[in-house]
């Protein structure tokens, strides 16, 4: 299995600006690395973070149609899993070469991945996967379903560590660029809840455009963060790479 957990791999979060590419991010070689593990018309599957909003999936469904064209990444087809076929499709997904796990709420994602027990499904998978946002953090083993929405980093019955695909030891922590400053619920989102949670444990936070690459092949995990990034443990924060850098997380 090939994984390239993204931040965003289309664009900047929360910015208004045009991108001076079209299709994915060519940052930090990203299009190069996909372009060098892409299979010819490759079968792709799309699986949403937003399992009921059928309006809303099937045109994320068409833009990612046009991004892989854009980025000159040839298919055959590009398939959608949300909850009019999730189990059908999760049954399936051994038969597909490209699988996109979408960006969203973590909670409500890792729900819907449970329920259509994608972490068994996945298990083996033998082609690539790319995890957006709350897809990439849902990789984890252990996810830290970093608190997002209003009332989230209150409630005391809000749950911050789930299960996950376990398809990675690394929690990604995506969009620092534009979170690094957010406040939740009168709390610092990065000093106040994600320092202290870090305690005994590691995350990477990383910047649009930048992300962590891990393959795997007989047995042996290899796992880098490419482009800017930042490592948070034990209540510490510490840049690790910069832009058109790797850290190897070894």
């Amino acid at each position: 299995m090939i994984l390239f957990l993204t931040s965003s791999p289309i664009g900047i979060y929360r910015s208004d600006e045009t991108p001076d590419y079209s299709g994915f991010n060519p940052a930090n070689g990203m299009v190069e690395e996909l372009r060098m593990h892409w299979p010819e018309n490759a079968r792709c599957l799309l699986i949403s973070a937003f399992p009921d909003e059928y309006a809303l999936n099937d045109r994320m469904r068409q833009d990612f149609e046009e991004i892989l064209r854009d980025t000159g990444l040839p298919f055959s087809h590009m398939d959608l899993c949300d909850s009019r076929n999730g189990q059908e499709r999760a049954d399936a997904v051994a038969n597909y070469d490209f699988v996109i796990l979408g960006g969203g709420h973590v909670p409500t994602e890792n729900a819907f991945f449970r329920r259509i027990s994608l972490a068994d499904r996945l298990s083996g998978f033998e082609g690539i996967v790319m995890g957006i946002s709350a897809g990439s953090m849902n990789c984890a083993r252990t996810v830290y379903a970093q608190p997002e929405m209003p009332g989230e980093a209150t409630d005391p019955s809000y749950q911050r560590f789930i299960p996950g695909l376990g398809l990675t030891d690394c929690n990604i922590l995506p969009h620092y660029n534009a979170v690094r400053d957010d406040v939740l619920d009168g709390m610092r989102l990065m000093e106040d809840i994600t320092y202290p949670d870090s305690m005994g444990r590691t995350f990477y936070a990383i910047v649009d455009g930048s992300y962590l690459f891990q393959t795997q092949s007989a047995g042996k995990v290899r796992a880098e963060v490419r482009g800017e990034a930042y490592r948070i443990w034990d209540g510490r924060i510490e840049q690790i790479s910069r832009p058109g850098e790797t850290w190897d997380l070894r």
